[in-house]
């Protein structure tokens, strides 16, 4: 577990928008190092994040819709780095993903 303090409960704290804002940095960072061909960042961010989309899926009292939809967004990007990219996504089309829920989290 690479974020331990978020592990312990303080991710939970957060409302689904902050959590969303915050898988995006990494899912970027992901991206930017695949681009780059830099293969241990890579996978580190990539861990980072789908530890992140899990601690989500996790949240108590989360409810179904938003479940349903943190979970697919991971499942694709799953897709993206170990399924040969089968939707075709990219760095842009992820931020364009991401970016509401960073504005909603400065609101």
């Amino acid at each position: 577990m690479q974020h331990q303090d978020l592990a312990s409960g303080r991710w939970h704290t957060l409302n689904l928008s902050e959590q969303l804002a915050n898988i995006g940095s990494e899912v970027g960072r992901a991206w930017q190092a695949k681009e780059k061909g830099l293969t241990t960042r890579q996978e580190s961010a990539l861990t980072r994040a789908l530890e992140l989309f899990d601690l989500t899926l996790a949240t108590p009292n989360l409810r179904l819709p938003a479940l349903q939809e943190v979970a697919r967004a991971r499942e694709i990007l799953v897709a993206d780095f170990f399924g040969g990219n089968c939707y075709n996504n990219s760095a842009v089309k992820w931020d364009k993903y991401f970016f509401p829920f960073v504005i909603a989290t400065r609101s």
